[in-house]
């Protein structure tokens, strides 16, 4: 009986294939992880500690709903050195997709219309679709570039806005000014908003960051701890775009997630003191030992941030090369969990480097051998 109870947006909303993976592993002894995007370093030891205070010192319950002022002045006073002259409200969010969340159901109607890059994190898609939106997908095959003229013909009078994600998931790849200055200019010119993902940014490994918000102060910016500081189980992401939006964020945020956790919000602050040079440079190591080992066979089109790769499947469609290196003890995403395209597949180097050389040992094993 309780599976009539159960609502169309709930049925529209498969469950994620990271996640199938990722329960997958929990299973498997001793796999090469090579699937989630969760950092193998651990969480430095000034927010730890300021944790840790904050909960012995009773900095346990709710908070305001736009989070501690503390904090709130920290990432305002970064967000004006990034963004001068701008006037931006900045919310404290549970995690970054918690921020994504409370911005969609904020900014999207039934029937309206939301510009998705394809390949796109999985949550997009999903999100626009469960507040009744329509998902319109951009193709930036084969080199993961935005391409203006496809971007202004995906546009009807139904389209509300963009979500942009550079360094992207699953890609990695990183926008260029180009691109963001022509797509902040475009959503300025047809008064879409414009929903830009920063929390890779401090993964620019060939390039400075750059943010749509620059040519378009309309744009809503989300961020996050998760990635830079090892926080993804704390869920401390923000927000911050015009005061209009971030209000009606926050309302929303008073009817669910509440607050984001107190005592991960003074952690924060001790957060954002830690130089994270050393933390980088690692994963740009990743990144070259990943691509100088598999370029010969493998077609790996982007490569410049994040800390994913997106090769195409030597072989066969990307589920079938997936299910291929799964038997073999090798764990990574098939593409067509991220796009409409079944061809490639994403790995993540957020793992240790001795996992990585096993993971280039079977992927070099499974690229040479063909399909069995």
């Amino acid at each position: 009986m309780s599976e009539h109870w159960i609502a169309a947006r709930a049925r529209q909303i498969d469950a994620s294939g990271i996640r199938k993976v990722f329960d997958l592993a929990a299973t498997m002894q001793n796999p090469i992880d090579l699937s989630i995007g969760q950092p193998d370093m651990d969480v430095p030891e000034p927010a730890r500690q300021a944790c840790i205070e904050a909960i012995q010192s009773g900095k346990n319950g709710y908070t305001v709903t736009q989070g501690i002022g503390p904090l709130r002045e920290r990432l305002l006073e970064r967000v004006a050195e990034q963004l001068p002259g701008q006037q931006r409200d900045l919310i404290i969010t549970s995690g970054t997709t918690g921020g994504l969340v409370l911005a969609i159901m904020t900014l999207v109607d039934p029937g309206d219309e939301v510009i998705v890059f394809d390949p796109y994190f999985v949550m997009y898609r999903h999100l626009v679709v469960m507040a009744g939106g329509v998902p319109v997908l951009v193709d930036t095959y084969p080199d993961f570039r935005i391409d203006l003229d496809r971007v202004r013909a995906a546009v009807t009078d139904r389209t509300k806005g963009i979500i942009v994600n550079s360094p992207a998931n699953p890609t990695g790849a990183v926008a260029s000014v180009d691109e963001l200055r022509g797509l902040a200019e475009l959503a300025a010119e047809r008064e879409l908003f414009l929903l830009s993902d920063e929390v890779y940014r401090a993964f620019c490994y060939d390039t400075e960051y750059a943010t749509p918000a620059t040519w378009y102060d309309q744009t809503i910016v989300v961020d996050g701890f998760s990635k830079a500081y090892s926080m993804t189980g704390w869920r401390l992401g923000y927000a911050h775009g015009p005061r209009e939006v971030i209000q009606e964020m926050a309302k929303l945020q008073q009817f669910t997630f509440v607050c984001a956790p107190q005592p991960v919000q003074w952690a924060g602050i001790a957060a954002l003191d830690v130089e994270l040079d050393q933390r980088i440079d690692r994963f740009r190591q990743r990144r070259d030992r990943l691509v100088q080992a598999l370029s010969e066979y493998y077609e790996i089109p982007r490569a410049d941030g994040a800390f994913y790769l997106f090769p195409r499947a030597p072989w066969g469609t990307g589920t079938e090369f997936v299910q291929a290196a799964i038997r073999n003890g090798l764990l990574i995403i098939p593409g067509n969990v991220f796009s409409s395209r079944d061809t490639h597949f994403r790995l993540s180097y957020a793992a240790s480097e001795e996992t990585i050389e096993r993971g280039i040992e079977k992927l070099i094993e499974l690229a040479r051998r063909g399909p069995r």
